[in-house]
């Protein structure tokens, strides 16, 4: 019997982290393609905090609830929600809501654990995968023997990025804001990991690259440094923008190589994506990535777990951009 009330985080009229506090309020009705989650753990993500500040609003008929990935047991199952079924543990890439006890998500977004790992480690997965699977390897192509700099290499979207890309055969050259954090990037692969407070990236993958230059860059700071990606792209290189940390308007934007070296620049957001595409993004990440995690490889780091009354605690660990790896919240055993 499912309870009539749930625990969720509130982020009221949205603002600094301590606006995060737990609520109570009635379960989610899972719709006919969804199932129900008695939720475990969740993942905390740059957009749970864009959201909380109100600039990330959720799509039309999206929970208002923060949170875009959990793990859990299925305790509900729509009509037209297979394969799952009651008891199943999954990890979701949901539409929000995932900070709360219950959560209900696309069954077509929903993916097994994988074997051996726990509600944290799964509740790890979706935002960061899902994410470098479209923008990594699907709008930048990336290939095997190419050459990917990656920018915010610690981040849970960084780390992801440096395994994978290192599990698929390519070089990687990340950055990162200090001496700890490329330490990090090294030890999850990166060949050349960059301290962008010492060193000038772009000279760092000339040198690197034997002037070759990157084939891909995977860029969450946006407008700063935009025409410097530019100048790290080898000929038909492909620039992916995934976020705008760094702002998102360029002042004075050199054209130029875009026509010369034929760049192709790109981006994409996961939220507004249908069901049906992000259905697809876990079928390859199942046919393709699962494998790996199964063998002990490209695991997400774990910087610290929280529990999820203190989700306000976890967002200003977030902000602070100290961490290495992803930040979870506890739920429920």
């Amino acid at each position: 019997m499912l309870p009539a009330s749930m625990t969720f985080i509130d982020h009221g009229a949205g603002g600094a982290p301590d606006v995060l506090k737990p609520a109570t309020g009635p379960l989610p009705t899972p719709r006919t393609d969804e199932v129900l989650i008695r939720v475990q753990a969740t993942g905390v993500n740059r957009p749970d905090v864009a959201q909380r500040k109100g600039e990330y609003p959720p799509p039309p008929g999206a929970s208002p609830v923060i949170g875009l990935e959990c793990a859990g047991e299925v305790v509900a199952v729509g009509a037209d929600a297979s394969p799952w079924k009651l008891g199943d543990k999954v990890c979701a890439l949901t539409n929000g809501g995932a900070y709360a006890e219950y959560c209900a998500a696309p069954a077509a977004q929903c993916l097994p654990w994988p074997k051996g790992y726990d509600a944290i480690r799964a509740a790890a997965l979706p935002e960061t995968f899902f994410t470098v699977w479209a923008n990594l390897f699907g709008h930048g192509k990336l290939a095997a023997g190419e050459t990917a700099l990656i920018h915010g290499g610690t981040s849970g979207i960084g780390v992801t990025a440096i395994q994978l890309a290192k599990a698929f055969g390519a070089t990687v050259i990340a950055t990162a804001g200090s001496a700890e954090k490329c330490a990090a990037m090294t030890s999850l692969g990166a060949d050349v990991a960059v301290n962008y407070r010492e060193q000038d990236f772009v000279e760092a993958v000339k040198v690197a690259t034997g002037g070759k230059l990157a084939n891909v860059v995977l860029d969450m700071v946006g407008a700063e440094y935009f025409n410097r990606n530019l100048r790290c792209l080898a000929l038909d290189g492909r620039l992916v923008i995934i976020a705008f940390l760094g702002g998102f308007e360029v002042p004075q934007a050199d054209l130029r190589p875009i026509m010369v070296r034929r760049l192709t620049v790109t981006g994409s957001t996961m939220r507004p994506r249908t069901t049906a595409q992000k259905g697809a993004l876990a079928d390859a990440l199942r046919a393709k990535v699962w494998p790996l995690l199964e063998a002990g490889k490209c695991a997400p780091p774990i910087f610290k777990v929280f529990p999820l009354a203190d989700a306000a605690a976890a967002h200003a660990l977030m902000e602070s951009s100290t961490h290495i790896g992803k930040i979870m919240l506890k739920v429920a055993d």
